[in-house]
């Protein structure tokens, strides 16, 4: 199936220039047939290109490149949030003229899916969430906060490349390839600024998610960053949780082997969407 692929060009809350793909071959944009999807921390839109193929014969699928990565530069600390990521999509919404939208991503994505669920419950009609971040006590929070700094001033001192290298070993496999593939469309300045999100905390705790009541899709990580543990207990935690059979593992290697993994469980889940009484196929 050929798709065309879209440029959206938004700014966010703060007037910050934004851009995501819209792939879709029909080009709809009513409410129930909107999906939009957000990258991992590292990697850009790109990275779902291959999943958004396999889910858009009945919805439209845009992809943000989340601020600070990809097409959405942003070289100021201080505008990297999650207040600010979460307002990001409100945004996006806003400009494709829509009221409500199935909200997803991967790691950084799933992170900044959870935040917009809990701060916009009427514009997130359900929850997508891919290789969820670990929600870390005081103690692994401040090694985290060091861990990206440490990583920031490596991407102003040497380079993406150099700063990258000792931490691609320790990724999964496609994740190691997402962002290997996005180093040459990424901006170091921008890259070197989002790290400071390492400062802002998302949540404190896992049990600040069961506010979270729309239907909601976990699917496990696999590393200590991404654990298995936190996908099942935030799956069993939510009031519509579900947890896919399907989860990240080192067999995992492409982005087409990503898509070809988990396009069947989250189409299962948005046909499930669909046959709600409030859902509009």
């Amino acid at each position: 199936m050929t798709t065309d692929i879209i440029d959206i060009f938004y700014s966010g809350p703060d007037g910050w220039p934004l851009c995501a793909a819209l792939v879709d071959p029909n080009h709809r944009l009513s409410t129930s047939h909107v999906v939009i999807m957000m990258h991992g921390g590292g990697p850009d839109h790109q990275s779902l290109i291959p999943l958004a193929r396999r889910l858009c014969d009945r919805r439209a699928v845009v992809l943000p490149d989340i601020r600070g990565y990809g097409r959405s530069p942003c070289s100021e600390n201080a505008k990297h949030t999650w207040t600010s990521y979460s307002a990001d999509v409100m945004s996006l919404l806003d400009h494709l003229k829509v009221d409500s939208a199935i909200v997803g991503g991967a790691g950084l994505g799933a992170t900044i899916t959870l935040r917009t669920a809990l701060a916009h419950k009427e514009r997130v009609r359900a929850a997508i969430l891919i290789s969820v971040e670990d929600i870390e006590d005081d103690e692994a929070k401040a090694a985290e906060t060091a861990f990206m700094r440490e990583f920031a001033t490596r991407v102003r001192e040497e380079g993406l490349h150099a700063a990258w290298a000792p931490i691609l070993p320790n990724l999964a496999p496609v994740i190691r390839e997402m962002v290997y593939d996005a180093i040459p469309r990424s901006t170091s300045a921008s890259i070197a600024a989002a790290a400071a999100i390492g400062e802002d905390r998302a949540f404190r705790s896992v049990g600040e998610l069961a506010d979270i009541n729309m239907p909601a899709l976990v699917i496990p990580g696999m590393d200590e960053r991404h654990p298995i543990a936190l996908a099942k207990q935030l799956a069993h935690l939510l009031p519509h949780g579900k947890l896919a059979a399907a989860e990240m593992s080192d067999a995992i290697v492409t982005t087409e082997d990503f898509a070809r993994c988990f396009a069947p469980a989250i189409r299962e889940f948005l046909n499930e969407l669909s046959a709600l009484p409030t859902a509009s196929a």
